[in-house]
């Protein structure tokens, strides 16, 4: 298939800029696949839309303040996005640099809290190997000088309530530099709502990178290469996935990011596994399920892969006819917007 498949018309003013005014107000879509049919809710009653025995699973990923803004020595601005922390000793990084010209191998940049950045390497694409020190206390000067990182489209500047709202209620695990928006609708009452209906509801993560948020640059689809991301299948998880399974139970993902982590995680005999990784699988039209059978999510900016994983799932067709009915009905869109319920 080709990146112009998945284009649709999006008047601007539909892109949401702030959040609902509460977490569980936003519009819900509810689109099933067996009638080709689309209906419209609220989030709030979302609870009324599982069976008894689905198995609800959420990622639990929390999202770092990743944006930085500092100058380089020689005075001039340079913004520092975090995307990635590599796993040697010290703070080093894969990171997004932004500046008026490109740094070079050795720059030195100064942030706040007594943060001093220095570019190691050029890496794949836009990204950089970055070394920051101190490393002592790091977490801790990262949460004061960081900024929230609000994706490109919301066009303003982070505010205070951004830490609360970019971020869903069960974050847990530090890493992700984007929120896995689809989970920001919840709140702890309605998970309560969702569990009395006798579902089950269990975690893994997927820490948000730029294997989710990155914009394709080829026309032929089977040339687009995914970013990996890191992930984490606990086996309780596992156990309990591979169960309902077996006995015909509902596996509803929360949002794109924890589909793509229990697809990643899947063997072709539709069996989740167990344990870390890194997932780079990527999912168009034509791909076969093996896991997941309803998906909540947010509505996609045109050509992106979050787009196509969903049109994978609801059928080309079907999904791009919601996207012009939430359009014609005013729906919001994208990470502030309204949602969906696919079935």
């Amino acid at each position: 298939m080709l990146l112009d498949d998945f284009d649709f018309f999006l008047p601007p003013e539909l892109i949401a800029q702030y959040p609902s005014e509460k977490r569980d107000a936003s519009r819900l879509m509810t689109l099933d696949r067996a009638q080709g049919t689309l209906s419209e809710t609220n989030f709030s009653e979302i609870a009324g839309l599982f069976r008894d025995g689905d198995l609800l699973v959420i990622n639990d990923t929390k999202v770092i303040p990743a944006r930085l803004a500092g100058f380089k020595e020689s005075g001039g601005r340079v913004e520092v996005f975090l995307v990635r922390r590599l796993y040697v000793p010290g703070e080093v990084w894969h990171c997004l640099v932004k500046a008026s010209k490109a740094p070079k191998q050795g720059t030195l940049i100064l942030l706040p809290e007594g943060i001093r950045a220095r570019v190691l390497e050029k890496e794949e694409g836009e990204v950089w190997t970055v070394s920051f020190s101190p490393s002592e206390d790091f977490e801790e000067r990262l949460e004061r000088a960081g900024n929230v990182p609000l994706p490109p489209y919301i066009r303003r500047p982070a505010e205070v309530g951004d830490r609360e709202r970019y971020q869903t209620v069960f974050a847990r695990v530090k890493g992700a530099v984007a929120a896995p928006t689809a989970g920001l609708h919840m709140t702890a009452e309605l998970l309560e709502a969702v569990r009395g209906r006798g579902v089950e509801v269990l975690p893994l993560t997927l820490h948000v990178g730029l294997g989710t948020f990155m914009p394709i640059r080829v026309e032929d689809l089977r040339n687009h290469l995914m970013h990996r991301e890191e992930y984490s299948i606990p086996e309780s998880t596992a156990v309990s996935v591979n169960a309902a399974k077996k006995e015909g139970r509902r596996i509803v993902a929360l949002g794109t990011t924890t589909c793509r982590a229990l697809e990643h995680g899947a063997s072709e005999d539709r069996h989740l596994h167990p344990g870390d990784g890194e997932a780079d699988i990527f999912i168009c039209p034509g791909y076969r399920f093996r896991i997941v059978d309803a998906l909540i999510t947010n509505f996609h900016l045109p050509k992106s892969t979050l787009l196509m994983l969903v049109a994978a799932f609801a059928g080309r067709d079907f999904l791009l006819r919601a996207y012009a009915e939430a359009v014609s009905r005013r729906f919001r869109f994208y990470s502030y917007g309204d949602a969906m319920f696919i079935y």
